[in-house]
């Protein structure tokens, strides 16, 4: 069951933001920084985004509406749900992080790694990260500005305008400077891998030293987070339970079924923290802690659950499946998406 080393740099960079917070110039600076980190976030994402990729994987658009459904209809519906958990089980501000974790798109690289442990549809898996991944940018912002009403800052033209200078404008300008520099961002993958999570690493400590300063972490119990903690774990069952007799149901294979699963069940930590930055300004803090507690769960759960795939009896594979369910339904693909 692994421990995410990432997860080990964020925690430790909130315990630097608790520790020794940004105050007065120095937050300014930090907010200014931050800011800047977003956009050049998204402008990587739209720069390693293939077009040609996403436009091959609508070849095996079931899947993929049945992945985005999952990840932008049943969840926000769940994380609705739980509403009636406030004030019993949770405070209104760990709830609106609960519902905001609950509108995040999915994953690509942990969905694409668990799919092939489990000898899943690899290619699909990528596109459908992909896919979630670009539609997220617009319908994430627009989901909290609908349903978090205030809590995130309300539907506003303020609002609407942050999200279109901070996350879309940045992505289409990697969009279409992809042909030019398309290239220098595949050879330095690594390197700009660095660059995305130092950057990430900047927007949590800007939001957690706003929180500090502002005292909100004092109206945080351990019992509050242990309640937190046992209701993401229900979520992440039933979405499991879900995405994978709900692909069966839908008559999907059995490759298809465990990319869908992967996918459909998962929350990318790297895209919500700079959407809350932007969404919950000094509130941010409190409306990532949901996220961050339950992208380490997703990734303890899904390693356990794709070793077993992995051992699934080969007749299971061979199982009659509708067509075009392939793996050849996709493109080949990279992880450029």
């Amino acid at each position: 069951m692994p421990v995410d080393p990432y997860l080990l740099l964020l925690l430790g960079t909130v315990g630097l933001a608790a520790l020794i917070p940004a105050r007065g110039t120095g937050a300014d600076v930090a907010s200014g920084a931050s800011t800047a980190a977003i956009a050049f976030l998204f402008f990587l994402y739209g720069a390693r985004l293939s077009t040609r990729e996403a436009l091959d994987g609508l070849k095996h658009w079931r899947l993929h509406v049945t992945v985005l459904a999952c990840t932008f209809v049943v969840f926000p519906l769940l994380g609705l749900a739980a509403r009636g958990l406030v004030p019993v089980l949770l405070t209104d501000p760990l709830y609106q992080g609960l519902l905001f974790l609950t509108l995040v798109p999915s994953t690509i690289q942990s969905s694409i790694a668990f799919t092939s442990i489990a000898r899943g549809n690899v290619p699909a898996a990528i596109c459908a990260g992909s896919f979630s991944s670009l539609v997220g940018i617009v319908a994430t912002p627009l989901l909290a500005a609908a349903l978090l009403g205030s809590g995130a800052g309300g539907f506003s033209a303020d609002s609407v305008l942050k999200i279109v200078v901070q996350l879309l404008v940045p992505f289409v300008a990697g969009q279409v400077l992809r042909r030019w520099i398309g290239s220098f961002v595949a050879r330095h993958r690594k390197v700009l891998g660095l660059v995305d999570r130092g950057s990430i690493l900047l927007v949590v400590y800007t939001a957690f030293s706003q929180g500090m300063v502002q005292g909100i972490w004092h109206r945080v119990s351990p019992a509050r987070l242990g309640a937190l903690l046992v209701v993401e774990a229900v979520l992440l069952a039933v979405m499991l339970l879900l995405t994978w007799y709900g692909a069966k149901a839908l008559r999907f294979g059995r490759e298809d079924r465990i990319a869908i699963q992967f996918a459909g069940s998962k929350k990318s930590l790297a895209a919500g923290l700079p959407m809350a930055s932007v969404l919950f300004g000094a509130q941010a803090s409190l409306a990532v802690l949901p996220l961050m507690l339950f992208h380490q769960m997703q990734l303890m759960v899904c390693a356990v659950i794709a070793k077993r795939r992995s051992h699934d009896r080969v007749e299971e594979v061979t199982a009659p499946e509708r067509a075009g369910s392939s793996r050849t339904g996709v493109g080949t693909g990279t992880r450029s998406g």
